[in-house]
C-alpha cells in the first residue's frame, strides 16, 4: 500500500511540474528511486505519464490563450507572444523534443497557441518526457553503484 501512495505522489509531482506550477519533479523522482525498492522502470512509466499529461494542461492553456490575449492581466505581451510564435515557427514541432528542459514548457504552450495537432504533440512530448526520466533513472542507478 505504501508503494501505491509513493507512486501517486510521484505522478502528481510530475503532472504539476509540467503545468504552469513551478515545481521540479526530478528531485522527487530521484528521492523515490533511492528510498524505495520500486522498479525504476515503473517509476519512469508513472513519472513519464504524469509529466506528459501535465503538458496537456499547458497545451490547453495555449489553445485558449488567443481568447485572453490583450487583457491587462494576460501574462505575455503581444511582442512576447509574437517572438515565441516566431521561435516555434522557426524550429517547428521538433522544438517539442526540448519540452523536458528548463523553459521547455514554453514550447508546449506555443504548440497549443498554434494548434499543433494533438497526435504530433503527444508523440514528441511523450518521447522527451519519458526519455528524460529514463536518463535520470540510469544516472541515479549509476551514482548508487547499481547496474544500469
Amino acid at each position: 500500500m505504501q508503494d501505491a501512495f509513493t507512486l501517486i505522489g510521484l505522478f502528481v509531482s510530475a503532472l504539476l511540474a509540467a503545468s504552469p506550477i513551478p515545481l521540479q519533479s526530478e528531485v522527487v523522482f530521484v528521492a523515490t528511486q533511492i528510498a524505495t525498492a520500486i522498479d525504476p522502470w515503473l517509476l519512469v512509466l508513472v513519472a513519464g505519464v504524469g509529466n506528459t499529461l501535465g503538458s496537456f494542461i499547458t497545451y490547453g492553456l495555449g489553445r485558449g490563450a488567443r481568447h485572453w490575449q490583450g487583457r491587462s492581466w494576460f501574462p505575455a505581451t503581444p511582442a512576447q507572444m509574437t517572438r515565441a510564435e516566431a521561435w516555434f515557427q522557426r524550429w517547428g514541432v521538433w522544438a517539442l523534443l526540448l519540452s523536458w528542459a528548463p523553459g521547455g514548457d514554453l514550447a508546449t504552450l506555443v504548440a497549443g497557441v498554434l494548434r499543433t495537432p494533438l497526435w504530433i504533440f503527444t508523440i514528441l512530448v511523450g518521447c522527451a518526457k519519458f526519455g528524460r526520466y529514463a536518463a535520470l533513472a540510469w544516472l541515479t542507478a549509476r551514482a548508487m553503484g547499481l547496474p544500469a
